[in-house]
């Protein structure tokens, strides 16, 4: 056997002791890719995952990054527990979504990440669909589904209502992130999920993610009114007689889904002047009624 042979399987075979079979789009169904471990998690370790958590580090406080890294690691613990998420889930595009996900929090004056007028999901996930198509201009890598998984992944990963019905990809991702506040499921255990946290500690988690919403609130209000579940609130039996059931129904559906941004109350509590009446679609949604 040639000296050359012998030492690409040599390093073949390193190359395998550094990686793991994880799922990425492409012409085989399994392809190995580097990884790396934090806090006790595999995680996937590509140029773009790299670059992803450089650019996210540059954008974020040490609290919200923090928080990015715990939600990638509880979203790829997730997958590691299931043998059905492991063979679908796009695990490098769940990496970028997970790591961009609060692009849209950056309070750096002028960021380049934040725009006046939308949701801070949705400014997150146009920054990172432009962030992947600065850092990856082949195509075959990362074509316009990948790319929309990614864009999808964090425009509604504070929706879990809506979320958990979308790819696997997109469910995975807002479910590791929504972990970070509710405590390990989806067989992520205890002891894993305090390992992650040892490794990258909640240091004024509370009070960060406080003041961030207090943020939007004064920088932004008309895209943080509403609040979960309005519908239960406004629809009761007496308007079930007044307008029919079949008109309720959909009425509560369009409420649901253009007033659900949970971020209200901080505005009302912590933000002087701060007023929803006339800007809810509780407030507006007869407006052009006859």
């Amino acid at each position: 056997m040639r000296a050359n042979t012998v030492l690409r399987i040599v390093l073949l075979a390193f190359q395998a002791s550094l990686s793991k079979q994880l799922y990425i789009p492409g012409d085989a169904q399994e392809t190995t890719i580097s990884t790396r471990t934090i806090g006790g998690v595999t995680v996937v370790d590509t140029e773009i995952v790299r670059k992803a958590e450089a650019f996210a580090r540059s954008h974020s406080s040490d609290v919200v990054w923090n928080h990015i890294v715990r939600g990638w690691l509880f979203g790829s613990l997730i997958i590691a527990h299931n043998s059905t998420l492991r063979a679908t889930v796009d695990a490098e595009a769940h990496a970028v979504a997970a790591i961009l996900h609060d692009l849209g929090w950056d309070q750096t004056p002028n960021s380049t990440t934040v725009s006046a007028e939308r949701r801070f999901e949705v400014d997150g996930a146009i920054a990172a669909r432009d962030f992947i198509r600065r850092h990856s201009p082949n195509q075959k890598e990362w074509d316009d589904h990948r790319i929309q998984l990614v864009w999808d992944s964090i425009a509604l990963h504070t929706q879990d209502s809506i979320y958990k019905y979308k790819e696997d990809t997109v469910a995975v991702t807002g479910s590791g992130i929504l972990m970070d506040f509710n405590g390990p499921s989806q067989g992520v255990t205890q002891q894993e999920y305090d390992a992650v946290l040892s490794a990258v500690p909640k240091i004024q988690f509370r009070e960060g993610i406080d003041q961030t919403f207090i943020w939007l609130c004064e920088t932004k209000p008309k895209t943080t009114y509403g609040k979960f579940i309005l519908a239960c609130f406004y629809f009761t039996p007496l308007t079930h007689s007044l307008l029919g059931d079949i008109y309720v129904k959909l009425l509560s559906a369009r409420v649901n889904i253009e007033a659900d941004t949970f971020i209200q109350p901080w505005g009302e509590s912590y933000v002087a002047n701060y007023s929803v009446k006339g800007n809810r679609v509780f407030d507006t949604i007869f407006a052009l009624s006859p």
